[in-house]
């Protein structure tokens, strides 16, 4: 039987701490938690002392966005009502929905490619060792 989901902070074994839409199941005496769109939430400082924060997927090499963990795996886990966080998450999977159509340009950044950025880091490491 599958339980109403919830939002929640779950911190594993492992170490990893991550923030999911979870819903608990019961299947032969054995508690398996579904988690939807686990993320990693990473607070960023500035220099000037503002904070924000960076969300990036729990697994990265995956489009998956449904997983099973074993209750076994979990240290801890805390229901979150928090209404930022929560919308945080919520911004989130549905930035990655649309998916990052997004094409590289000059404005982003220089574009190169490794021989010429690798030419131009030893030039300059060449210079700094005269």
């Amino acid at each position: 039987m599958i339980e109403d989901d919830f939002f929640s902070t779950l911190k594993l074994k492992t170490g990893e701490e991550i923030f999911a839409k979870v819903a608990a199941s019961d299947e032969n005496d054995v508690t398996m938690l579904l988690i939807s769109n686990p993320i990693i939430i990473n607070e960023i400082k500035s220099k000037s002392g503002t904070v924000g924060y960076k969300v990036e997927p729990w697994l990265k090499t995956t489009t998956d966005d449904m997983f099973i963990l074993d209750l076994d795996d979990v240290l801890t886990m805390s229901e979150s009502n928090d209404i930022e966080m929560i919308m945080m998450y919520q911004n989130y999977v549905r930035q990655s929905k649309k998916g990052n159509n997004s094409k590289l340009n000059r404005r982003m950044g220089y574009v190169g490619n490794v021989n010429d950025t690798k030419e131009l880091l030893e030039k300059i490491f060449n210079k700094t060792k005269d």
